[in-house]
């Protein structure tokens, strides 16, 4: 077999096994279970609680988990836009690096509190160090945000719950100390041994084989890269994000980071089948999620080990596949593993630039976003399943003439309401925004002339690649788009702050609804959700949802690009 084969399966089976155990330490720490880090980590915890006045023991109902929820971003928000503003002429700056206009403020801040990390900046030309440092906090508070509501909604899964739905700040605080710190360290120190620097000094110079000059750019980068990925977060600490070779030094670290971005989204759904003790429920989602993934992976690494069919009609063989715009220390078919997995996420780091894919593996990457929910970021990668879960309950029931129920608690229209427009406002935010962004440019191409590279289908996909990103909450982009301008900073900052909250209000809402509902004995007739039939059933109306929506878009684009290359 293909040692680049070997290297993406060993990827995904390290990052399962990693997943299950740790699934479990999750499920406790949220249970409020002992777990072997206590006697380091509650002399922590309590100093968070002290200091901030919590009293974790306290319950809230799913509507003051909301505030709090929404409270601490407003907070964080105008802290950011006041540091990103004038990093100029504060501390820990020794490259001279600007300060951000208002509208790049606006949507640098947007991206990190949203966990989205779209960056319209160059990383290590755009932000001090002490910028760089506030949005690595960013990274953890957005990851503990969406990590705090899934737990919110597993709690409400719970069967025979009320109203009282645990205490938002306990599992804010520990989804940050018992999971993303500690996880952290432990892959910040690996990036760290093998050459990816943690300093504070400012730019270094060596002289090149050419005998240049060159200036090197450096930080504080292997804590940033370490969160970033756990976190699914993705802001690269360089503008070429796990391109950049002190950022991803080589295989192993690619590994490590790799198997970083979707352990934590797999490990929750296993840390749900533990809170729950309903195990096959969560083999089933996982299983269901696996199936999408797959299907995107498989002809994803196919198209990329292939080569270009643009180059290939020039006559030039491409024995390594395409490698236009991916590095020799990874090859096709690890670049193509991580456009995948950072794509079924909400990770958004690249190892290899997304604009130079083939057309098909484009817009594999842009499905991945378009279905948001085959793993999904950290917390909010369920929290969109549980909304189709939610949707074909309901239309399971109708087909075979039961009342549609889940976990004993009956689906009604008040539920399938709120996951309705759930699910739809995806689609609305990109279909709407690239069709406006389309009209501009179509109507007037020399004042937006700077917009595209590469107009005709190409073009297309960038600007429908960008706004996908930024509602779901990605931040990957096709680089041929020029987005640093007012226009694209507002919209897409728009669109991510849109993407982020509703999506994490309606679950939550819909959880917390049902979990005051009265609780129904399943019986031989209740409609089981832990079965193969009902996962194909999930499966088809993820599918469907996202074909009918997207599919004219995707057709005008990276399907029209492949086809005129044949």
């Amino acid at each position: 077999m293909n040692t680049e084969i070997i290297g993406i399966i060993t990827m995904f089976l390290l990052t399962l096994l990693l997943a299950i155990p740790l699934g479990r330490y999750m499920g406790k720490v949220y249970q409020g279970e002992k777990t072997w880090l206590d006697f380091i980590l509650n002399p922590l915890d309590k100093l968070f609680f002290k200091a901030g006045g919590i009293k974790p023991e306290r319950d809230m109902t799913w509507q003051q988990h909301l505030l709090a929820l929404l409270t601490i971003n407003l907070v964080w928000f105008l802290f950011s836009m006041l540091v990103l503003m004038t990093m100029g002429s504060l501390p820990l700056n020794p490259d001279g690096n600007p300060s951000m206009t208002a509208d790049l403020a606006f949507n640098t801040t947007i991206s990190f509190i949203s966990n989205t990390n779209l960056q319209h900046y160059s990383g290590e030309s755009g932000v001090s160090y002490l910028g760089q440092l506030v949005l690595m906090l960013f990274q953890f508070i957005s990851a503990g945000v969406g990590m705090a509501a899934c737990a919110v909604v597993f709690k409400a899964m719970k069967e025979k719950t009320g109203d009282k739905l645990g205490n938002f700040y306990n599992y804010f605080i520990k989804s940050c100390t018992r999971v993303l710190l500690p996880l952290s360290i432990v892959v910040a120190v690996l990036l760290l041994v093998n050459g990816t620097p943690m300093t504070f000094k400012g730019k270094d110079q060596f002289i090149s084989l050419q005998g240049d000059t060159v200036n090197v750019s450096r930080g504080p980068a292997a804590a940033m890269v370490a969160i970033k990925q756990l976190g699914t977060n993705g802001g690269g600490f360089f503008g070429a994000n796990s391109a950049h070779p002190l950022e991803n030094p080589n295989y192993f670290t690619n590994i490590i980071e790799n198997v970083s971005i979707i352990l934590i989204p797999i490990a929750l759904i296993f840390a749900m089948g533990f809170m729950l003790k309903r195990q096959r429920l969560a083999w089933m989602i996982f299983s269901v999620m696996t199936a999408g993934f797959l299907l995107l992976l498989v002809p994803s690494v196919y198209n990329e080990m292939k080569g270009s069919p643009a180059i290939t009609h020039l006559g030039v063989t491409q024995n390594l596949g395409s490698m236009e715009g991916k590095e020799v220390r990874f090859g096709p078919a690890a670049s193509a593993y991580w456009g995948i997995t950072t794509t079924v996420t909400s990770n958004g780091s690249v190892n290899a630039m997304h604009d130079s894919f083939t057309a098909l593996t484009g817009m594999f990457c842009m499905l991945g976003m378009m279905v948001n929910s085959f793993y999904g970021g950290v917390g909010v990668g369920f929290l969109n399943f549980y909304v189709y879960i939610i949707i074909a309950v309901f239309i399971s029931g109708l087909m075979v003439g039961r009342t549609p129920e889940f976990l004993g608690k009956k689906i009604e229209a008040k539920e399938m309401k709120i996951a309705t427009i759930i699910a739809l406002l995806h689609t609305f935010l990109i279909l709407a925004f690239t069709a406006l962004s389309s009209h501009l440019y179509a109507h007037d191409p020399k004042t937006y002339a700077g917009w595209l590279n590469n107009p005709g289908y190409h073009g297309f996909s960038e600007m429908l690649y960008e706004y996908t990103s930024s509602s779901a909450n990605n931040g990957s982009g096709f680089e041929g788009l020029g987005d640093g301008v007012p226009f694209w900073n507002i919209t897409c900052g728009i669109v991510m702050l849109l993407s982020r909250y509703l999506p994490i209000i309606g679950p939550v809402a819909i959880a917390g609804i049902l979990a005051k509902k009265k609780f129904v004995p399943e019986s031989a007739g209740t409609l089981k959700t832990d079965t193969f039939t009902f996962g194909a059933m999930v499966f088809a109306v993820i599918a469907i949802v996202v074909a009918l929506s997207f599919f004219p878009a995707l057709a005008l684009g990276p399907i029209a690009e492949y086809f005129s290359m044949k």
